[in-house]
């Protein structure tokens, strides 16, 4: 039995079929996790998201295109790659499937040394795991609870940094843009969510470049995908990367944890 994590699939339907070609996936015994953004810019969103939902032992975090496309189901508007979702015969089913996915996973290697947390966009340097998973559940059972508001407010870079008096909205708001969006950070984990490339602007590095206790416990990595322009490069082995651009017609790549070996395959 094998667990493979696997980077932002973006609708490319063909491309994950034949990753769990190469890596053999049996589901039967193995198990998937996918970094989130499942859908959109890609050409079959809706086909990736039927086959998922039909293995159970395939899930997913959430990306922040996947709460994009539960945003349009919610209030029942298909725009571009995503139309063929909201208008699908079986969207309620997506969306109540999706809806439940989490912000977050951990799980541990089959030693039980390594531990892996696995987000869209990153763990922020001032969070530990366990305050982490914390507000991720807080966040996850908000969408549950009331996903239509959470869903239409949680458009916005303010407030740009973590405060523990944030209330409502605002909370729910920031804690979704560090798992989801986040790329750089600057003083007091500002986030700077307007960068998109490799390159930080003055004043901020890269999430994963800050010497922070949380980070800091030897048998600890972090998963992530959302940071295409990486390609999966972080000069930092307990940072993995997973992301490699599929969509932009390069590679998708899994991760299997056991002995951290990637696997690839072209669009």
């Amino acid at each position: 039995m094998s667990t493979y994590v696997i980077g932002d699939v973006h609708g490319c339907f063909d491309q994950l079929i034949n990753l769990l070609d190469k890596i053999d996936y049996d589901s039967q015994k193995d198990k998937i996790i996918l970094t989130g953004d499942l859908v959109n810019r890609g050409p079959e969103s809706l086909a990736v998201l039927n086959y998922c939902m039909a293995d159970k032992n395939i899930t997913s975090v959430l990306g922040n295109h996947d709460l994009y496309l539960l945003y349009l189901m919610s209030i029942n508007q298909g725009k571009g790659e995503l139309k063929p979702v909201v208008d699908a015969e079986n969207n309620m089913q997506i969306f109540e499937w999706l809806i439940k996915r989490p912000l977050l996973i951990q799980i541990s290697d089959q030693s039980n040394q390594n531990k892996f947390a696995i987000t869209h966009a990153g763990i922020p340097e001032i969070w530990p795991i366990e305050k982490a998973c914390e507000l991720a559940e807080e966040v996850s059972m908000a969408l549950t609870e009331n996903a239509s508001k959470i869903l239409r407010t949680m458009w916005g870079d303010d407030p740009n940094a973590w405060n523990e008096s944030l209330e409502g909205n605002d909370r729910y708001r920031v804690i979704i843009n560090y798992l989801t969006r986040m790329r750089f950070l600057g003083n007091a984990a500002s986030l700077d969510l307007k960068n998109t490339s490799a390159k930080a602007r003055e004043g901020f590095k890269p999430w994963f470049n800050y010497d922070s206790k949380s980070y800091q416990r030897m048998n600890q990595y972090y998963v992530f995908g959302h940071w295409a322009s990486l390609t999966g490069q972080t000069n930092n082995p307990h940072f993995i990367g997973l992301d490699t651009g599929c969509v932009w017609k390069d590679k998708l790549t899994a991760l299997r944890i056991d002995d951290l070996k990637k696997i690839s395959v072209q669009y």
